[in-house]
């Protein structure tokens, strides 16, 4: 497969950068309306550049993944009206390149093997942004009689700063915070961390718009592109679609998939829920909800909490 070109991050006089972004949906069930959003964020702010939108299937964790529903968000996507540049790159190809990131990190001294399972890990630890903070047991070298379950990372003391375009400035010790972290699974599968930093940089990746729940992971994906020598997307990241309990919206949580034989009222209801005014004219199909939709997004108005919950199974 050719690698994809990188867009040029210069402009002209009066002309906005064209961006490159991408939807990364997991197949592990069919689209619902949460990632709709995250796909319609991220698509609209590519468009308005001139720029290009991808689709990449992240399918690393095999045993998470349902099949058919690779197959059915695409059809969702298409029946939407999303239109998406080159072939769906599908991370399960991927994983020479991932082991090659590995060796590029072990050569500067970044990886150690890890013989803790999670168990362990959480009896012997303080919890943290996200979890139980690794306490370091195999940093410097196995303990006797044990053999190596993962490949962590080494992180360092000081803080990670992202500027996020909606969410503001956030600030991360991740030795502090999150310890070491994972590159390599006990079962093999490489770390979502590792694949995601490694495939936007292959796929020229210049703009990453996505759900607020990775937010937190961010300073962990800008830690590896330093350590990859890889340049730094600019991120933002679109509020939550949650419940009437306050939690995300997702499969999880069994909410109920877009139906693609109805696009128009669930985009519509998108729109709204990304914080963008009402259209001048209602439309009525698809080509109008586009037409309009390209041009009067702004990201500027996009709230970086979302403005009402939603019902676990929402109406159209």
């Amino acid at each position: 497969m050719t690698r994809p070109t990188p867009r040029s991050g210069e402009s002209t006089a009066g002309q906005r950068a064209l961006r490159r972004g991408r939807f990364a949906p997991s197949p592990t069930g069919p689209l619902h309306f949460g990632s709709l959003v995250a796909a319609l964020g991220s698509y609209l702010d590519a468009q308005v550049t001139g720029g290009e939108w991808l689709v990449r299937m992240e399918d690393l964790d095999r045993p998470r993944e349902v099949p058919g529903a690779a197959d059915a968000i695409l059809y969702t996507l298409d029946a939407f009206g999303f239109e998406w540049q080159g072939p769906v790159l599908r991370q399960s190809t991927r994983t020479q390149a991932y082991a090659q990131a590995i060796e590029r990190l072990r050569e500067a001294g970044l990886v150690f093997p890890c013989a803790c399972s999670r168990r362990e890990i959480a009896a012997n630890s303080r919890i943290g942004v996200d979890g139980p903070v690794y306490p370091g047991t195999c940093r410097h070298r196995l303990p006797p009689g044990r053999r190596t379950r993962s490949l962590r990372l080494r992180t360092e003391h000081g803080i990670i700063q992202v500027r996020d375009r909606i969410q503001g400035e956030l600030h991360q010790d991740l030795r502090q915070e999150v310890g070491d972290f994972v590159l390599r699974r006990a079962d093999g599968i490489h770390a979502y961390q590792l694949a995601v930093v490694v495939d936007n940089d292959w796929q020229g990746i210049d703009h990453i718009i996505r759900g607020a729940d990775l937010l937190a992971l961010t300073p962990r994906q800008v830690f590896l592109l330093r350590a990859l020598r890889l340049p730094v997307p600019t991120y933002a990241h679109l509020p939550l679609v949650v419940d009437g309990s306050g939690r995300k919206l997702g499969k999880s949580h069994a909410a109920a998939p877009v139906d693609p034989g109805t696009p128009l009222p669930t985009l519509l209801r998108a729109w709204h829920f990304l914080g963008q005014r009402p259209f001048p004219e209602h439309p009525t199909d698809l080509a109008a909800f586009w037409a309009q939709a390209r041009s009067d997004w702004n990201p500027d108005r996009v709230p970086s909490q979302p403005t009402k919950t939603l019902p676990i199974s929402p109406t159209e």
